[in-house]
C-alpha cells in the first residue's frame, strides 16, 4: 500500500512539474487545484486531465494540481477546508457545495441521465415494502452520495433500523444484500443494472425506486477564486476543444441543472445526521 501511494503520489508530482513547464514563461498567477473522485484509485486519471490541465494552465498563467480523492467523505472534507478551486462533482457533493461552501456551477457533468436511487433485497426476501425494513439492517452508500446516501435516507424518515451499513462502493452494497449480511441496500438504478450482471449467484429485486430524478453533476467553481477570474475561466473552459471537455467529462454551454430540490433533500437528511450512525439508528 505504502508503493502503491508513493507511486502514485510521485505521478501526481510528475503532473504538476509538466503543468508548471507550460506555464513558466508566463508569469505564473497563483495555483489552481481541481478536486475530483477517482472511485476505483487508479492511476488512469492523471493522463485523463494531463491534456485538459496542461491546456487550462497555459490559458491561466496558473500552476494546475489535480487533486484526486477516493470517495465522497474526502470529498466533503476538502470543500470544508475550501482546498479546491474547481471540482468536477457529482450530485450529492454539487449540492453540498452549492448550498454550505458558496460554489458556484459552471458546466453540466457528462453521465447517465434520467438517475435514480432504489433499494434492492434478495428475490427470495420477504420484504415488500420500505416500512417492512424497520428493525432491519440496510446497506447504504458514503455520506456525499446522492443516490446511495441522500435519497435512501429521505425515503428511510420515520424508520429505526438495527444498524446502517456504510460502504465505500455500490457493488459492496449489493454483496452486503446477497450475503444475507443487510436486508436492503441502496444503489442508482445505472449501478444495479451494471453490477448485479457481477453476482450470478444471487438474484435481486427491486424494492423501491424513488420517483425523482438525480440531477446530473456539475463542475463548480469555488469562493477562492476571484469573481472576475471565475469568468474568465468559465469562458476558457467554454472555448476549449470539444475532445478535452469530452474527455474530463464536461459540457460546454449546457445548461446548468435545477440542484433546489437536491438541495432540500441533502439538509433535510443532514438534520438527522448524528443518529445514523448510532445503533439502532433513529432516522426522525
Amino acid at each position: 500500500m505504502h508503493w502503491r501511494f508513493s507511486r502514485r503520489f510521485f505521478l501526481w508530482q510528475q503532473l504538476s512539474w509538466i503543468v508548471a513547464g507550460c506555464t513558466s514563461t508566463l508569469k505564473p498567477t497563483g495555483i489552481l487545484t481541481i478536486g475530483v473522485i477517482n472511485y476505483g484509485g487508479g492511476e488512469e486519471i492523471i493522463k485523463q486531465y494531463t491534456q485538459f490541465n496542461r491546456l487550462l494552465g497555459e490559458k491561466t498563467k496558473a500552476h494546475i494540481r489535480l487533486e484526486p480523492t477516493f470517495n465522497e467523505n474526502k470529498a466533503i472534507e476538502r470543500l470544508e477546508a475550501n482546498a479546491w478551486s474547481l471540482v468536477f462533482a457529482p450530485p450529492g457533493i454539487a449540492a453540498i457545495a452549492i448550498s454550505r461552501h458558496q460554489y458556484i456551477g459552471l458546466f453540466p457533468l457528462v453521465g447517465v441521465s434520467n438517475l435514480r436511487s432504489i433499494f434492492v433485497v434478495r428475490k427470495d426476501s420477504p420484504i415488500t415494502d420500505l416500512q417492512q425494513l424497520q428493525g432491519q439492517i440496510v446497506a447504504l452508500g458514503q455520506p456525499g452520495s446522492a443516490t446511495g446516501y441522500y435519497f435512501p435516507l429521505y425515503n428511510l424518515f420515520g424508520l429505526t433500523l438495527a444498524e446502517i451499513l456504510f460502504t465505500p462502493a455500490p457493488k459492496t452494497v449489493l454483496e452486503l444484500v446477497a450475503e444475507g449480511k443487510a436486508a436492503a441496500g441502496a444503489v442508482s438504478l445505472a449501478e444495479f443494472n451494471l453490477y448485479r450482471s457481477r453476482l450470478p449467484s444471487t438474484d435481486f429485486r427491486i424494492l423501491h425506486t424513488d420517483p425523482h430524478y438525480v440531477p446530473a453533476g456539475v463542475v463548480l467553481i469555488g469562493p477562492t477564486v476571484e469573481r472576475n477570474r471565475q469568468e474568465f475561466i468559465r469562458k476558457i473552459m467554454n472555448d476549449f476543444p470539444s475532445t478535452f471537455a469530452q474527455e474530463v467529462g464536461y459540457v460546454p454551454n449546457g445548461k446548468i441543472p435545477d440542484y433546489q430540490y437536491m438541495i432540500s433533500i441533502v439538509e433535510r437528511v443532514r438534520a438527522i445526521a448524528a443518529n445514523v450512525q448510532s445503533k439502532p439508528a433513529r432516522l426522525f
